[in-house]
């Protein structure tokens, strides 16, 4: 058993389970593992659809943000956590016996890659994971030799313990942050453990200003990309200059996520000790991505204080996440990719699946595929993997308009071998899925140009005098989730408020100014459209004759038909069988281009599967022998289609309140735009007070 000394006192593992830190929702608080048969491990825990993969999650084990059709990856710490899956009723399959072994092995292979490369293929030539003291060394160097592209940029909060949050903002006449440009914003490590995550933001700076790429004119001529290689500095420091455990313990603190905050919940006997050597461990703390204020309270974000995924006490509460929140309010961006590890994920809002799609979806939608062409992830809605409330950009999307992204990086874990987790990964080298096609490099210039496509967010152009400032701004009232307490109730959602404020400085002629849409999506209302024709009729599955041994598939093909003929919004299969639950069939849906659509694999009879807006032409269906199917027992199945959800559009429109005032700050006039995503207003001279819009 690991015990670590605070001051005079020793505390067991076991002495903090019995003392509370073992929990709903507490990831680490099992025993920690003391024989060969209660390592540290990574299981699949097999859930196909969202909802399962939501239910697992609120289990309170330490669910990573690796999930699939298959399935969501956890962290089990040891017998405790086995018998919590049990007694739930879940099934997995061992992905990683002993995770303390291959924590091991991987700082091996970092040791042996830094000492036999002296340059790598990225940018920097980089050849291992940086430290905080780095990443603000390489980022002040940077804005010394690159004087008039690079300003550097400190938050307006520090950290819980006073450090402070710096990044740096990339353009050509970088110093004008007045200057109108779209910005673009890469944010690293909301996660402290999350390494890879920093990397790739900060690579893809040397990118723009050493690389040498014919996109670099453009990009820096265009658009202002703001990088902020660490957000939660607190967490990381820890976590990157801990002692290596490897083993996810209570004590590991390179495997901290959270913070540095100590909650208004947490028992008094955990609340001494400095951040990186104190009783709770690495335990203690906000997860900063679940508490940002938009849906927070929801569901996959905890309300136990010691949980890995703990929301914190009430929304917006932690200090760095507010200094996040001011960034994006008081500056345009217009599309933001936070990086995380790992799941080879690009996802999109909405987090909650009741949210239902948003107003932008085809394009998000359009864009994230995109991206996914270069690093070859998975192109999927947030709550495809499973819900979560409060992460960043969720709240970004549905109160300023902006696009935000989450890229979960790589498949081996959270700071896997540097040579593959940043190296592989970043350039679209092999073993990383994206080799040969740019890899997350080649995505993050395909967002820096979404950034500035006018299509993609608004425009307001006109006149405006020399030695004014033209000022946008909104303030509103949101409100989070039904806040979800111990015991599964809910209390009232929570108001909070924002003001979103940007500025351009008038230079005496003409202006073009890139501003998100002045009506937030979350007013906007809800995806969805009109049909234009009928539904196609059902179809019987045709069944191929035999029936493939326990465990194996056979197969068989479906085509379904679209517009002009038929206009379907969702295509339900369905699935029995005699014998009921004690026979087990699993089906899987595949598109003409081999991608999965849809799953039914549940221990249900029958089983549905549900694809939405299905493109028309041929699909593959697996039938999995998964436990009992015989002659007598064989599957029939059936295709039906139901029409689209017509959109929910409320009709209101939010403006922009726009601002002329003189380099004496006096007001002279004031009046309210309203533009819409992909529209460009003219507004004249908007410092002529009473003089309407051309």
């Amino acid at each position: 058993m690991r015990i670590t000394r605070v001051g005079p006192g020793v505390v067991s593992a076991v002495a903090l389970v019995a003392a509370g830190l073992a929990g709903a929702g507490v990831a680490a608080a099992a025993p920690q593992p003391n024989a060969q048969d209660d390592k540290v491990q990574i299981v699949t825990v097999h859930a196909v659809t969202q909802k399962e993969r939501s239910a697992v999650d609120a289990l309170g084990l330490d669910t990573t943000e690796h999930a699939d059709e298959h399935g969501v990856d956890v962290v089990l710490h040891g017998a405790a956590d086995v018998a919590k899956l049990r007694a739930a009723g879940k099934k997995w399959t061992v992905k990683v016996a002993d995770l303390a072994a291959v924590e091991r092995a991987n700082a091996k292979k970092d040791k042996a890659y830094a000492a036999s490369v002296a340059a790598s293929q990225l940018p920097s030539g980089r050849t291992s994971y940086r430290t905080l003291a780095d990443y603000n060394a390489e980022m002040a160097a940077l804005a010394k030799k690159y004087p008039t592209k690079v300003k550097p940029l400190t938050l307006a909060n520090p950290s819980v313990l006073g450090k402070p949050i710096n990044g740096i903002e990339i353009t050509d006449g970088a110093a004008n942050t007045a200057d109108g440009k779209p910005v673009f914003l890469m944010m690293g490590a909301h996660h402290a453990r999350e390494w890879p995550s920093s990397e790739h933001s900060m690579e893809f700076a040397y990118d723009l200003l050493e690389s040498g790429d014919a996109r670099n004119a453009g990009i820096l001529k265009g658009v202002r990309t703001i990088v902020v290689p660490v957000v939660n500095v607190d967490g990381f420091q820890i976590s990157r200059s801990a002692a290596p455990l490897g083993d996810f313990s209570t004590f590991d603190y390179e495997m901290k996520r959270k913070n540095c905050s100590i909650s208004t919940k947490t028992p008094a006997q955990y609340t001494t000790g400095t951040c990186d050597n104190n009783l709770a461990g690495r335990l203690r703390g906000t997860d900063p991505n679940r508490n940002y204020p938009g849906f927070w309270g929801g569901p996959g974000a905890s309300f136990t204080w010691s949980s890995d995924t703990y929301r914190g006490d009430g929304p917006g509460s932690e200090p760095e996440v507010d200094a996040v929140r001011k960034l994006i309010s008081s500056r345009q961006v217009t599309t933001l990719i936070t990086n995380h590890t790992y799941s080879n994920l690009v996802l999109r809002p909405p987090s909650l699946a009741s949210t239902g799609f948003s107003p932008d979806e085809i394009q998000y939608r359009a864009l994230g595929a995109d991206f996914a062409s270069h690093n070859a992830y998975s192109n999927i809605p947030s709550f495809g993997l499973y819900d979560t409330s409060g992460s960043v950009e969720d709240w970004s999307y549905w109160n300023t308009g902006g696009y935000g992204f989450t890229f979960e990086i790589g498949t081996e874990g959270f700071h896997p071998p540097y040579e593959t987790g940043v190296v592989a990964e970043y350039a679209g080298l092999a073993p990383a899925a994206g080799a040969g096609k740019g890899g997350n490099r080649e995505a993050y210039y395909r967002a820096a140009a979404a950034a500035m496509d006018k299509a993609m967010h608004s425009t307001i152009t006109g006149k405006a005098p020399a030695n004014t400032t033209l000022s946008v701004r909104k303030t509103y009232q949101g409100m989070t989730s039904p806040v979800i307490q111990p015991g599964g109730t809910t209390s009232a959602p929570i108001p909070y408020t924002d003001v979103l404020t940007s500025s351009l400085a008038g230079k005496g002629g003409s202006f073009s100014w890139a501003v998100n849409p002045s009506t937030r999506p979350l007013v906007v209302g809800r995806y969805g459209r009109d049909p234009v024709a009928p539904t196609a009729p059902s179809q019987t599955i045709v069944n191929p004759a035999g029936v493939p041994a326990v465990t194996q598939s056979e197969f068989s093909n479906v085509t379904i038909q679209g517009l002009p003929a038929y206009d379907n919004g969702k295509v339900v299969f369905t699935f029995s069988w005699p014998g009921g639950t004690a026979v087990d069939w699993d089906f899987y849906i595949y598109d003409a281009a081999g991608n999965q659509v849809a799953s039914a694999a549940t221990a249900d009879n029958p089983e549905t599967a549900t694809a939405l807006d299905p493109v028309p032409g041929g699909y593959r269906i697996e039938a999995n022998n998964y436990d009992g199917g015989s002659t007598s027992t064989d599957w029939s199945g059936t295709m039906s289609f139901l029409p689209p959800d017509p959109a929910i559009v409320t009709g209101v429109k939010e403006a922009w309140n726009l601002t002329c005032t003189n380099k004496q700050g006096k007001v002279l006039s004031t009046r309210s735009v309203i533009v819409d995503r992909g529209q460009s207003v003219d507004v004249g001279n908007p410092c002529n007070r009473g003089k309407n819009p051309r």
